[in-house]
């Protein structure tokens, strides 16, 4: 028999024809692929490869069951949040937590990736909160880089799962992915946990604090790219700033805070998202100075928040903290 042996169908599968795996644990390639799914409990899967799907966070049991049902194996998540490995355990599911910001994908995090969809058993669904921006950022690069996928099918799989522009750092690691070689994936070794053992709400307030310094350069450059850093897009920082707050809000830690740093981050999450709209229509031309105006005020109401949260609830000795 041919080493790639007849794909088939498996019939207690739900999923589209995109689902196609082969008796020898291989997999075929599909030209119908990337292809979106339909799902009852999942948000946004798209089938990224016939081994890999890409979507939003199972939250519920319901969930879980119909990852199972379809076949699925393996669950990455991409997310900051702590995954709920005794649910996925429930269904015969393993969990591998291999999370990464909104403002791309680092190398040594693109290396495991790539390790996890080559080497764990398969089907391997990645998963990020909503599905439409870590994750398909993730499962593209991670197929590239295994040589499941060519190059070229990186951006269109960000592109169908509806992933926003504005996240430059995900667009740019689905489109730099390049394969790595078997033999230096063979010596790669990993110790693939279930849960991260990382501070989660520190990391977040480190991203939180990245984001608003780049906002204070582009508000002095009143508010375009700033010449000495061309990198820095006005919308796209304001983005990476509403998302750091909504990541923090979404924390098993931060719930546990009291109740004015839970306002204070809320609104600061508010005024975010309203400068990110302001600026997303913008388009690099130049602002007036009422508009200009008020991009400032939005952002001196996060700029306040931050010194006032920092004061009440970070520059306190451990043993005066609320």
């Amino acid at each position: 028999m041919n080493r790639i042996a007849i794909c088939v169908f498996g019939l207690f599968l739900l999923w589209s024809a995109a689902d196609i795996r082969c008796q020898d644990g291989e997999v075929a390639e599909n030209p119908s692929l990337p292809s979106m799914l339909t799902s009852k409990h999942l948000a946004n899967p798209v089938q990224v490869h016939a081994k890999v799907i890409s979507g939003g966070l199972p939250e519920d049991d319901a969930a879980f069951k119909e990852l199972a049902e379809r076949g699925i194996k393996t669950i990455i998540s991409v997310d900051g949040m702590k995954p709920d490995v005794e649910l996925a355990r429930k269904h015969g599911l393993r969990y591998v937590h291999l999370p990464h910001g909104y403002d791309g994908i680092p190398d040594a995090r693109v290396k495991e990736l790539a390790k996890a969809v080559r080497d764990l058993e398969g089907p391997i669904y990645i998963h990020c909160h909503h599905g439409k921006h870590r994750s398909p950022a993730a499962a593209s690069v991670a197929c590239v880089s295994a040589g499941l996928i060519q190059p070229d099918a990186a951006i269109p799989i960000l592109e169908l799962a509806g992933t926003n522009p504005n996240y430059r750092g995900l667009y740019k690691a689905a489109r730099s992915a390049q394969p790595i070689s078997g033999d230096l994936l063979d010596a790669l070794t990993y110790d693939f946990k279930e849960v991260q053992d990382i501070p989660a709400m520190a990391e977040a307030m480190v991203e939180t604090a990245h984001a608003h310094e780049h906002l204070g350069l582009i508000e002095a450059a009143q508010w375009k790219t700033p010449s000495d850093h061309p990198d820095l897009v006005p919308a796209h920082e304001a983005l990476l700033l509403q998302e750091s707050f909504t990541e923090l809000l979404r924390h098993d830690e931060t719930a546990e805070q009291p109740t004015e740093f839970l306002a204070m981050l809320r609104e600061s999450e508010a005024a975010a998202h309203q400068l990110y709209e302001r600026l997303s229509v913008l388009k690099d031309r130049s602002t007036s100075p009422s508009q200009q105006s008020e991009f400032s005020g939005l952002y001196k109401r996060i700029s306040d928040n931050c010194k006032s949260c920092h004061v009440q609830y970070r520059d306190v000795p451990l043993d005066e903290k609320r």
